[in-house]
């Protein structure tokens, strides 16, 4: 009778076994195809900073006929929320970086943003990814960086509450938190944040199986000094490789460099298998004069071959990590003409306001490179070298000009000494052309101090002399 038992429980121990084996199995089969299904669908950020914009009925409906497979916004828009529910994608949602540390001091704050801004949407609106912040460590935001892991944590127990275990939480992160990238083996985190911040943030996206998310953008590498780095390795075109000195690991395009310089940083604090997500990534298709490379061919060229890669079954992967899938987001739908900053921060979208394509896309990944319409052969992928001068835009308002005129005039003595009566430059007297030399000289006397010609969208660079013999304008020489 004992023997019988003895082989009862054997068999009963070994059955046990086997189911838990074959279930451990599933899920990480489950997973896979998880992680395998969103990294095949392309999304797109859908930034709304722009008074030219269509409305978010429109706008989905525009992501919709792209036929991208995910959007991301930069909020938890009611409407947009509601709207993506009648749809197909996959919803990416983001805590705007002054709600962080609200979130991460009291539990109550961070169950009422998800019974807010999840719950009355969700599973109806196919929500993935709840980002927390966006770029915190880049900018000066005082003691939020302490309080983001906090806040994630919050969030996740909240959607553990109310039985949510499909959405992910993470944060963007830019290219700024290294230390050091090149080559990608150096690759290692600010040492200011490393303990504070990314141990932390490893550890908990490591425990809720979570993504790294990077912000990445390869033109502003490559711009930064183009003529060191060829256009062609930014752009994933052409055969040239680098091979990194300490591991042997080929590199043939720069995004994959940047990624493995994260890679590398991760794996040096003791996270060598963490997901990596890419959030932002694109190439703006204009710029100001200085800004070498923003185009439009340049901009489709990387879109196009990046979804070519991103796309491709099986995933390719990194040098370093082969086979890894990466969800990624191209920036952006839109161009967005209320961001302050240089030329290229207004200009990365790939649609116009009424929907129709800056240059053609496939979201899909299907369609040859070959099937594509030609572009223009652009005129600025080497630096220029000459004088620019700030001028009004055409049609400006002038009550706003005026404005602006008295703003320049009132910031130095010498700003707008020629424009005194009698001066040389006095006449003619109007406001356009008072305006146009005070945004001039303005901008050449403080352009050091990051002043953009921009002033509110009612100026840019032109190379055409605005002068005369007797008015000579002041001037910026690159």
């Amino acid at each position: 009778m004992s023997l019988l038992a003895f082989f009862l429980f054997t068999l009963l121990v070994f059955s046990c076994s086997c189911c838990s084996a074959a279930r451990f199995q599933g899920h990480k089969y489950i997973q896979r195809k998880t992680m395998l299904d969103l990294a095949s669908k392309i999304g797109i950020n859908y930034g709304r900073r722009g008074n030219n914009l269509p409305s978010p009925y429109q706008s989905i409906n525009f992501i919709k006929s792209i036929k991208a497979g995910h959007v991301k916004l930069y909020d938890a828009d009611p409407e947009s929320l509601t709207l993506l529910s009648q749809t197909n994608l996959y919803v990416t949602i983001t805590v705007p970086n002054h709600q962080i540390t609200s979130l991460s001091s009291n539990q109550t704050t961070a169950d009422e943003w998800v019974r807010t801004n999840i719950l009355p949407y969700y599973p109806q609106t196919q929500i993935r990814f709840v980002l927390v912040g966006n770029e915190i460590l880049s900018y000066n935001y005082g003691n939020v960086s302490a309080n983001l892991v906090p806040a994630m944590r919050k969030i996740v127990n909240s959607l553990r509450l109310h039985g949510i275990h499909n959405i992910k939480v993470g944060t963007p992160l830019a290219m700024d938190s290294l230390r050091s990238s090149f080559p990608p083996s150096n690759g290692t985190f600010r040492e200011e944040i490393t303990g504070p911040v990314m141990l932390p943030l490893l550890k908990f996206l490591n425990g809720t199986n979570s993504y790294f998310f990077l912000n990445v953008h390869p033109y502003f590498r490559w711009s930064r000094n183009p003529m060191n780095t060829s256009l062609d390795f930014a752009l994933f075109q052409g055969n040239s490789t680098y091979t990194d000195p300490q591991t042997g690991l080929v590199y043939r395009n720069l995004l994959d460099q940047m990624l493995d310089s994260v890679l590398f940083a991760m794996t040096k604090l003791g996270y060598p298998h963490m997901r990596l997500a890419i959030s932002e990534t694109g190439w703006p298709n204009f710029g100001d004069i200085d800004e070498t490379g923003a185009n439009i061919l340049n901009a489709a060229t990387y879109n196009r071959n990046l979804i070519k890669k991103m796309t491709a079954s099986p995933p390719i992967g990194t040098p370093s990590r082969p086979g890894l899938p990466i969800p990624t987001f191209i920036f952006s739908l839109f161009n967005e003409n209320q961001k302050s900053g240089s030329g290229t921060q207004r200009h990365w979208g790939i649609l116009h306001p009424d929907g129709s394509p800056i240059y053609d896309i496939d979201f899909t990944g299907q369609k040859p490179l070959t099937g594509f319409n030609p572009l223009p052969k652009p005129t600025n992928n080497v630096p220029y070298k000459g004088q620019v001068w700030c001028v009004p835009v055409e049609g400006a308002n002038e009550t706003e000009l005026e404005e602006t005129l008295r703003m320049a005039c009132a910031q130095s003595n010498t700003t707008c000494a020629a424009l005194a009566p009698g001066r040389e430059c006095y006449e003619p007297v109007s406001i356009y052309w008072h305006a146009s030399y005070a945004l001039s000289s303005y901008w050449a006397q403080f352009r050091n101090q990051s002043i953009q010609c921009f002033f509110n969208g009612l100026a840019h660079e032109t190379t055409t002399n605005p002068g005369n013999d007797r008015c000579k304008f002041p001037s910026v020489t690159l």
